[in-house]
């Protein structure tokens, strides 16, 4: 009886995070930076080229291709469609969650410790991200694996740790590059208690185990540059550490980390701040290292919120000790129940009451869209409202999660956080299913690409092309009969040939799909 109970609740945790990672419905990318990728990825296996990122028949050295690798791999391995190549991501949230789930065992004890992967996959920045094709989730899960394995190593003697805290650094340097010093830098405080791992021979075979991807391409690439591909990485990294289009105040992160951790900053900030008192362990990883952290990003010039994405974990953990602190407090437990059960659910349902007189013509959802986002903002309101003084600990976790697991599962399937580019994709599936669109490739005019629109469009559009040609400098090099997409005017004639507009449509626009005859 007891070991079914205990497959049962096994099971329970498996399966309750079904809603929040897997969706089935069809899909279509932002252009940046998950288009980019899949398209360079889509190269890869037109052109056999795993080696050198591509911008078609241009080589692209500000980045690795470690994503583009994993993602053209995915589907040469499980079939070339758009499902797969959001594997590895996908790949990557699970086991950033279990491992969300191990460090709450190891940092507090394993009674509740669903709740903090339960916060983690209903955090805004981290739902969003895990549903893109992009590095930053697997870099994200290569340094809370990192965390796991400190906090795991408790002597010298546990080499397996060692070897895996070494390991992770080489594998996230081929995701971000330089990027990876930030979480390095905000443990070197953590390194004082424990000295044994940098001293240890087990580290530093592992970090040459995690630089073994990134050194097989330096000397895969190196042949086809003028000189070796760390100069172009350091040149990007000069490019971001100097004023650019990214460049934000030192202070952006104080509002953006609120914003983007929602529903749960609030908690999160006053976990962060509870751990300060806490044991060395704690303290430093819960608490020192996400506040350097975020100080030595501020420093940077180039701000995004997905950079905070590699401190998630720690902030969902946080997030649920400052609801054991407010909940035990004699001081703050009716504020905090006051705030959680009347506030937030008069704020969400007077936003949903807003949103569905005042905007919701205003903005181009579907009706599917619209039901599932409206439908979710009323059980998160409801599932709050329903919290009562008299609620134990447990009680109070389950309804505080209830709501945004609702509303987060309503997004999901709603299409909102997946089909991202719905219109386009209905109009070039609509395109796709002509015949001289099935039987031929159809060219690019590079020419076109003047600007970050056309760039953004023609990237969706290549994606959904049955059939992508090669880039033309100019459309002048079209050959009789040949397709291609272009932004030029509806005719161009000259003294022996001129060009029929096949299809053309707003949502395509500036590019339209034109015959040469």
């Amino acid at each position: 009886m007891f070991n079914r109970i205990s497959k049962f609740k096994y099971l329970f945790k498996i399966i309750i995070f079904i809603p929040l990672i897997f969706y089935f419905g069809k899909r279509s990318y932002i252009a940046f930076d998950e288009g980019f990728y899949a398209l360079q990825a889509r190269w890869i296996l037109d052109k056999g080229n795993w080696t050198i990122p591509l911008w078609w028949d241009e080589y692209v050295l500000d980045r690795t291709i470690g994503l583009q690798f994993l993602i053209a791999k995915s589907q040469d391995l499980f079939g070339r469609n758009i499902f797969i190549a959001y594997l590895p991501t996908t790949v990557a949230s699970i086991l950033m969650l279990f491992v969300t789930y191990k460090l709450h065992e190891e940092l507090f004890n394993k009674k509740y410790a669903i709740i903090s992967p339960l916060i983690l996959s209903t955090t805004y920045l981290w739902f969003d991200y895990s549903h893109l094709a992009t590095q930053d989730i697997i870099y994200s899960c290569l340094v809370t694996i990192g965390l796991l394995s400190l906090v795991k190593i408790k002597s010298k003697e546990n080499k397996f740790y060692i070897l895996l805290f070494g390991i992770w650094i080489g594998l996230a340097f081929i995701m971000k590059t330089f990027l990876v010093f930030v979480p390095l830098i905000s443990l070197v405080p953590y390194f004082f208690i424990k000295k044994n791992i940098l001293l240890s021979k087990f580290f530093w075979f592992g970090l040459l185990i995690g630089f073994i991807p990134y050194l097989f391409w330096t000397f895969s690439i190196n042949p086809y540059l003028e000189k070796n591909i760390i100069f172009y990485l350091v040149e990007k990294f000069n490019f971001l550490s100097n004023n650019n289009t990214f460049t934000n105040p030192f202070y952006y992160y104080f509002w953006n980390i609120p914003a983007t951790f929602l529903p749960w900053s609030f908690f999160a900030i006053i976990g962060t701040i509870c751990n300060i008192s806490e044991t060395k362990e704690n303290k430093y990883i819960l608490t020192f290292f996400p506040l350097i952290l975020i100080l030595t990003l501020s420093i940077f010039s180039t701000k995004t919120p997905y950079y905070t994405l590699q401190i998630s974990s720690i902030f969902s953990l946080n997030a649920y000790v400052g609801i054991k602190y407010l909940f035990n407090s004699q001081n703050y437990r009716k504020i905090f129940l006051f705030l959680t059960s009347k506030i937030i659910p008069l704020f969400i349902f007077a936003l949903t009451f807003i949103y569905y007189f005042f905007l919701k013509n205003t903005i181009n959802f579907s009706s599917k869209e619209n039901t599932f986002l409206i439908l979710g903002l009323l059980f998160f309101g409801v599932s709050w409202s329903l919290i009562k003084y008299n609620n134990s600990f447990k009680e109070i976790l389950i309804i505080l999660i209830i709501g945004p697991y609702l509303l987060t599962s309503f997004l999901l399937q709603s299409g909102l956080f997946t089909d991202r580019s719905r219109e386009l994709r209905e109009k070039m599936e609509y395109l796709s299913s002509f015949d001289i669109v099935k039987n031929q490739p159809i060219q690019v005019d590079k020419s076109g690409i003047t600007n970050s629109l056309s760039q953004s469009k023609i990237i969706r559009i290549s994606l959904l092309t049955p059939q992508l040609g090669e880039g033309l400098e100019s459309i002048d090099q079209l050959k009789k009969s040949e397709l291609a997409w272009t932004t030029g005017p509806k005719k161009i004639k000259s003294n022996d040939y001129s060009f029929e507009v096949l299809y053309e449509n707003e949502i395509l626009n500036p590019w339209k799909l034109i015959l040469k005859k």
